[in-house]
C-alpha cells in the first residue's frame, strides 16, 4: 500500500483539515453551479414565447410602420409592436414593406397576392383601333 503520508499525527492533522477545506470550498462551487444550471432551465422553461409577427415603427408622430417581420427575426429593431397572422397580411398586401432576411411575406404565402396585384396594376396592350 502506497505509505508516502507524513509519519507523525499532527502533520496528519494538518493535511486533513487541508484537505477537508478544499472539499468545502468545492462543495460550494458545485452547489453554486448546480443553481446557476437550475436557474438557466427554468428560466428556458418559463421564457415567453415571441410573437408570431411585429411591425417596426418609423420614427416621428404616430410612428407610421415601416416593415413587417417574423417575431423571432433578429433584423426588427426596437421600436416594434405585435400584430396578428391577419393584420401582418394586410398590411403586406397593402403594400408595407416585408424584411429581407425572414421574409414574411413568403411565410404568410403573400407572394401570390402579391404578384396577382402586380400583374393587374401593369399597363394590358394598347386598345386596338
Amino acid at each position: 500500500m502506497f505509505d508516502d503520508l507524513p509519519p507523525d499525527l499532527e502533520r496528519l492533522h494538518t493535511l486533513r483539515m487541508w484537505h477537508a477545506m478544499w472539499l468545502a470550498r468545492i462543495d460550494r462551487k458545485i452547489a453554486a453551479l448546480e443553481r446557476r444550471h437550475a436557474e438557466h432551465e427554468y428560466g428556458q422553461r418559463n421564457r415567453p414565447r415571441p410573437p408570431d409577427w411585429i411591425v417596426e415603427l418609423g420614427i416621428g408622430t404616430g410612428r407610421p410602420p415601416v416593415q413587417v417581420h417574423a417575431g423571432d427575426c433578429h433584423m426588427a429593431g426596437e421600436r416594434r409592436r405585435t400584430v396578428s397572422h391577419e393584420e401582418a397580411r394586410r398590411l403586406l398586401a397593402t403594400g408595407l414593406r416585408a424584411c429581407s432576411h425572414c421574409q414574411p411575406d413568403v411565410r404568410l404565402h403573400i407572394l401570390d397576392l402579391l404578384a396577382a396585384l402586380a400583374a393587374a396594376a401593369l399597363p394590358g396592350p394598347p386598345p386596338a383601333q
